[in-house]
């Protein structure tokens, strides 16, 4: 009876062990250095991609990243220089794109005059894109990959 019980809880911690080694070795360091008391330098800044050219978007409802540089831009509660050239009235003059129609809504749908409260913090969503090395490799697939036909085409 004690041994099946000692083999019992040997097996378990073969298990635990084997599991925790399996995970550490299967997680990828995403950043810092290897042992983190160390102190060492920063790695210099990634180049932002400045061109002006609008990105395809990766996924639906993927929020639009910013094709521009934002150093300097402020935003705080009073002011938001975002809005200086996507806001709806200043579009023309700019020649940037208008901000999404949602963004003039409530949670509850009702329109807006202004942009709505909780979307006025443009970086909250929209970022800028840097010239980087993904950190963990991407291995999605759009469903157009994957052979899915949209609604209507033949087959």
């Amino acid at each position: 009876m004690i041994a099946r019980r000692c083999w019992a809880l040997a097996a378990v911690v073969l298990c635990v062990l084997t599991t925790t080694f399996a995970l550490a070795q299967s997680v990828p360091e995403l950043s810092g250095q290897p042992n983190p008391m160390e102190t060492a330098g920063a790695k210099p800044m990634p180049k932002w991609i400045v061109d002006d050219i609008r990105k395809m978007r990766n996924y639906p409802d993927q929020p639009p990243i910013i094709p521009h540089s934002i150093d300097g831009y402020q935003l705080s509660v009073n002011t938001n220089r975002c809005m200086s050239c996507h806001r709806r009235e200043m579009t023309e003059g700019s020649g940037a794109p208008m901000i999404s129609v949602t963004h003039y809504m409530t949670r509850e749908g009702q329109m807006l005059a202004d942009v709505s409260p909780r979307r006025y913090f443009c970086t909250a969503c929209h970022v800028p894109q840097a010239e980087s090395r993904p950190l963990v490799d991407n291995v999605f697939k759009d469903m157009s990959d994957l052979g899915v036909k949209p609604a209507g085409a033949e087959q």
